[in-house]
């Protein structure tokens, strides 16, 4: 403490090359997460431009579809709103909903009240539990999916036995209805084919059908001539002579009262993936938690010199301004050390009726003078700097007074 005026002052926050040594592994990481998630944003971006639409050529556009239906005589048509697809339904009409999810409930339900009777076709591609249970009521999605993608008929569709081998393997159907029950998985259909009950059919007497497909892979241009898929889709979008495609838009502005909320346009399941992340998060806490048991002392890692301790302790006393704690470490340090020295038990040293007595009548002169000891020992901390360092100059000396033989 008698030199540390002198000593060379030493930053005790980290530099700027130290914080960037220490940072740059997580910065390094970091900028490489941002670039793969835009690599593959890009990436995606490409390759599903145009899905399900039957004018794109993309991968997985529809374009192959219609192409090879305008061969056959089949028009296609793309409309974009809830109102032109009401408007086509009809027994000469094919009526392709792409996105059946996107719909409103409200909307789904308008949709099946136009097209059942219409005596045309309706075709569901891969719609949700609450989507096919409004569009094809009697029918409800399984919530686990196929395991395999491409799937046997294992049915007496005349379509499906024609195609054979399809990938239709995705969301899989069961109902109570009377239906054709295609491409199953695990005893659950993935292609319905629903006709109209009697009592609906047009007013020219023909009966039309909903067909509910549980996977989009065959009307995508990349898959269309794998397996049967071709086939399958020429015929379940084939049948009559005008194909419309419905393909939802934001153009398809639902009702005020029917706009969903935030919750409704979180996926299925959030809520237990929150909860696992939750059980998760706290089972990692548990594992890397340090203190769950009495502490265990440890030895050092490395021996650290007593110089260097006391340094270290007194810029901090400095730093933070504390003249009377530093004054109350070295008054204590040095009643320890005197106590033995003149025959008082280290326990009493801090008490001033035991050690200044036995201290006085050791040494002679000036330093015997109790009043003095007692302002020394235990007098009131040090009002500035100076006042510090010359405390400790002297009970420097008065331990030295005590020591000489």
């Amino acid at each position: 403490m008698t030199t540390e005026a002198t000593l060379p002052t030493t930053a005790a926050s980290p530099t700027a090359r130290q914080l960037w040594t220490r940072a740059r592994g997580i910065a390094l990481a970091l900028v490489l997460l941002l670039a793969g998630a835009v690599a593959i944003a890009v990436v995606r971006s490409d390759a599903r431009h145009g899905e399900l639409d039957p004018r794109s050529a993309d991968p997985y556009g529809s374009r192959a579809v219609a192409e090879l239906l305008a061969d056959r005589g089949v028009s296609t048509r793309v409309v974009t709103t809830l109102d032109e697809a009401r408007a086509a339904a009809g027994p000469d009409t094919t009526l392709l909903v792409a996105v059946p999810d996107l719909l409103t409930e409200r909307q789904q339900t308008r949709l099946h009240s136009s097209t059942t009777g219409s005596g045309g076709r309706t075709v569901l591609v891969a719609p949700g539990g609450g989507a096919v249970e409004r569009l094809a009521p009697g029918v409800t999605a399984d919530p686990a999916l196929s395991f395999d993608s491409t799937l046997a008929p294992a049915c007496d569709l005349p379509a499906a036995r024609r195609a054979g081998n399809a990938d239709t393997g995705g969301i899989r159907y069961s109902t109570h209805l009377e239906a054709d029950t295609c491409y199953p998985s695990r005893r659950l259909a993935t292609l319905l084919r629903i006709p109209d009950p009697p009592a609906k059919a047009s007013a020219e007497g023909t009966k039309g059908d909903t067909v509910v497909l549980g996977a989009r892979d065959i009307l995508f241009n990349n898959h269309l001539d794998e397996h049967g898929n071709a086939s399958l889709a020429l015929q379940l979008l084939g049948s009559r002579d005008h194909l419309v495609w419905y393909l939802p838009s934001l153009s398809d502005l639902p009702d005020p009262d029917d706009e969903r909320s935030f919750f409704d346009l979180l996926p299925s399941g959030w809520l237990w993936g929150t909860l696992q992340l939750f059980i998760a998060a706290a089972l990692a806490a548990l594992w890397r938690a340090r203190r769950l048991g009495p502490l265990v002392p440890e030895k050092l890692p490395v021996a650290i010199r007593a110089s260097e301790t006391v340094e270290g302790r007194a810029r901090l006393y400095r730093k933070a301004n504390a003249r009377d704690r530093a004054a109350t470490a070295l008054r204590s340090a040095t009643r320890t050390r005197l106590a033995p020295l003149v025959g008082v038990p280290v326990t009493q040293a801090d008490t001033p009726e035991s050690l200044l007595p036995a201290l006085s009548a050791h040494l002679h002169g000036a330093h015997g003078d109790g009043q003095a000891l007692h302002t020394l020992l235990f007098g009131p901390p040090p009002g500035d700097d100076a006042a510090l360092i010359a405390l400790a100059d002297q009970l420097d000396a008065l331990e030295r007074e005590v020591r000489r033989p």
